[in-house]
């Protein structure tokens, strides 16, 4: 299965996912169509299904133009439809769809949202729940929704890559730098981002593995954070809790 990392709007990704034993393509996310669309015509796929993960505009404007050129099948949350573009096909939290995807609930950033856990290609794409070096702004749930939703990705193998909704990376590293990361790994990952930077290639797609490293909000269990927070001796929800009202008003 060959993925396509597709930059959108001003800091967004898109994900195209072509399987070449069947000719399927799915599109995760829809935040704008024209380079969705070159992409698609570069590669000379047509378009079979579409993702939604939440119904942020962010994820869905770009949906109309899409489809008039690839009558796509629409795929939601059930629990979410009424807020979501007209759907083909809805589906819940632990349904398997074309292609493999695992749906996976994600409330937190919104209530709605969910996440696609493609286990063969040890690849979770989380939107704006867990997010490169972060997590998602808290719009509609609360910090337990989130922390649940986080604890039940950090289950998933070390190796799982995730991708993310937006390229926040190199913002949510600055930040994240403040609440005791491995050292090492924080080194190794502000010059990958800095050579990324150079190339114009995208910061999604970190491993599981390196996020338990640097991320804060899975990293609450660790004294050293805790401490970091100002929540010394705190439980794992409330040292999230705290991180993530940190970031806002940072």
């Amino acid at each position: 299965m060959t993925l396509e990392i597709i930059r959108c709007l001003s800091d967004n990704y898109a994900y195209l996912l072509h399987d070449a034993a069947t000719g399927e393509t799915t599109l995760i996310d829809a935040p704008e169509a024209a380079p969705i669309l070159a992409v698609l015509k570069a590669r000379g796929w047509r378009l079979d299904h579409v993702f939604i993960t939440h119904h942020h505009y962010d994820h869905v404007d770009g949906l109309p133009g899409i489809l008039a050129e690839h009558p796509a099948t629409v795929w939601g949350n059930a629990a979410d439809a009424e807020r979501l573009p007209s759907l083909d096909h809805a589906f819940a939290p632990g349904d398997t769809l074309p292609g493999g995807a695992l749906v996976m609930d994600a409330p937190g950033h919104t209530i709605g949202h969910v996440a696609f856990h493609y286990a063969a290609r040890s690849a979770l794409f989380s939107a704006d729940s867990l997010m490169t070096h972060g997590c998602g702004r808290l719009f509609e749930g609360t910090p337990d929704q989130m922390y649940d939703t986080l604890m039940s990705f950090a289950a998933l193998p070390d190796e799982t890559h995730i991708y993310s909704g937006h390229d926040y990376a190199a913002a949510n590293l600055r930040f994240a730098a403040r609440f005791a990361p491995d050292a090492a790994a924080l080194t190794a990952r502000q010059a990958a981002l800095a050579e990324l930077a150079v190339k114009g290639l995208p910061t999604t797609g970190t491993t599981l593995g390196s996020e338990r490293l640097l991320n804060p909000y899975l990293r609450g269990h660790i004294p050293a954070v805790a401490k970091a927070a100002g929540l010394p001796g705190a439980t794992p929800r409330a040292v999230l809790a705290e991180i993530r009202r940190q970031k806002d008003a940072a």
